[in-house]
């Protein structure tokens, strides 16, 4: 390594001393006391030069270290107020985002009540297909109702208010599709009712329309149980000779011929 130029300077100086303070009958010609007491002066000033531009060339690269510590800092702030700021943005594009995901599912929310609204709307006033009694028709969805609930009212044993159903079905809706099967189960009504004459008169207005019906054998077999409870065994008898020459292989026929035994 380099020695720094002002110890240079200093050994220098001290070895001019030393020389010029040795014994030496060869050199004592050469230099007097001022000589060597100017040269260290010299001597010194260089050092003291040499140590000023190294304070000043320290002082400045201090400064200048300095700065650049200043100017690092202040970078380092501003990138952390970008960070932060980014963070915020971020923040906020989030927030953004779920209530944007809150407003879309609750419009689709919205949209599905909506359209099951409209759907069930469409459904009390579209016709709707139905097969009862092995025929198929298209009825309204009040009539529909009207009739189901007529049923169920029967089912359950509740036999006022199913054939206050069904009659008021047939009322509403005379041509309805449902008019057969709501003839047969108002009359198993009133005759559950013991409303035996008005049953009969509904029996036999199913039989007279619809001779065709799959229920029509069923009606006339009870029409003759009504007129068994009325004590009209004649009347009886003879529905049931109707029954076995009009539908002869029917089952109400053969419920007929063992129902026709009993009343012998």
């Amino acid at each position: 390594m380099r020695a720094p130029r002002g110890s240079a300077l200093v050994a220098a100086a001290f070895a001019a001393v030393v020389a010029l303070a040795a014994p030496a009958p060869a050199r004592a010609g050469l230099f007097d006391d001022d000589e060597a007491r100017r040269a260290i002066l010299d001597l010194r000033k260089q050092l003291e030069q040499s140590n000023e531009q190294a304070r000043v060339r320290q002082s400045e690269q201090m400064t200048q270290m300095s700065a650049q510590i200043d100017q690092l800092k202040r970078s380092l702030l501003d990138l952390n107020g970008s960070i932060e700021a980014q963070r915020a943005d971020n923040a906020k594009m989030r927030g953004q985002m779920e209530q944007l995901a809150r407003d879309v599912a609750e419009l689709q929310r919205k949209q599905t009540d909506l359209q099951q609204g409209v759907d069930e709307r469409i459904r009390k006033v579209e016709p709707q297909k139905v097969t009862v009694d092995e025929k198929e028709f298209s009825v309204d969805p009040e009539e529909k109702r009207s009739y189901d609930d007529a049923l169920a009212g029967f089912r359950r044993g509740e036999f006022d208010r199913a054939a206050t159903g069904f009659g008021g079905l047939l009322k509403r809706f005379p041509n309805s599709g449902y008019r057969q099967s709501a003839l047969f189960w108002l009359g198993n009504a009133q005759y559950a009712r013991r409303d035996y004459k008005e049953a009969i008169a509904t029996f036999r207005s199913l039989v007279a329309s619809a001779p065709e019906s799959p229920r029509a054998p069923e009606a006339m077999l009870a029409i003759a149980n009504c007129q068994a409870e009325l004590k009209d065994i004649k009347a009886a008898r003879k529905t049931i000779d109707d029954l076995l020459k009009a539908y002869p292989k029917s089952e109400a026929a053969q419920a007929g011929r063992e129902r026709l035994a009993a009343l012998r």
